[in-house]
């Protein structure tokens, strides 16, 4: 006995056995879960960059801070003729230099001024901030406090006041 012969092909309109996946609609639902995730995207990265902006700014603005207290300390002590307490502000390395008695010398035989303004850090080779000094005659004369950060504690010390 033989087989049967196959059944023949199905004809147009036929269904197939399983519903084929929807055609409509699939790019309109992609551009709108790519805009999505571009907007997340956006508001993530855009909120983080300004984050890390203010981040750097008060940094910076606390530095900032930190170095003109302790200049202002420091003038202070000099302004009052205090080479002592001056001496003592000073980082280890300009007390390695100098001893206290060579350091008092060499401050008395600078012209005492009356006043002074502090500038804004400048970070860079060397830590510096830049002081105004007035004079009783009125001259006013600009030096650079030399500053360096303290390996025991990480605050700022004056190192010396350059021209």
């Amino acid at each position: 006995m033989s087989l049967p012969p196959p059944p023949p092909p199905p004809g147009p309109g036929v269904h197939p056995p399983f519903p084929a996946p929807p055609v409509e609609g699939r790019g309109k639902r992609f551009g709108t879960t790519a805009a999505i995730v571009a907007g997340i995207l956006v508001l993530v990265c855009g909120g983080g960059a300004i984050a890390g902006g203010g981040f750097l700014t008060s940094f910076a603005s606390a530095l900032d801070e930190q170095a003109d207290v302790v200049v202002s300390r420091y003038l202070e002590d000099l302004k009052a003729r205090d080479f002592d307490g001056a001496y003592g502000q000073l980082c280890e390395q300009a007390k390695l230099d100098e001893t206290q008695s060579e350091y008092t010398a060499r401050m008395q035989g600078f012209e005492p001024f009356e006043s002074y303004e502090v500038g804004d850090l400048a970070l860079g080779v060397r830590v510096s901030v830049p002081v105004q000094l007035t004079y009783a005659d009125g001259d006013r004369a600009r030096v650079d406090a030399e500053l360096t950060q303290s390996t025991s504690t990480g605050k700022f010390e004056v190192c010396g006041l350059g021209e």
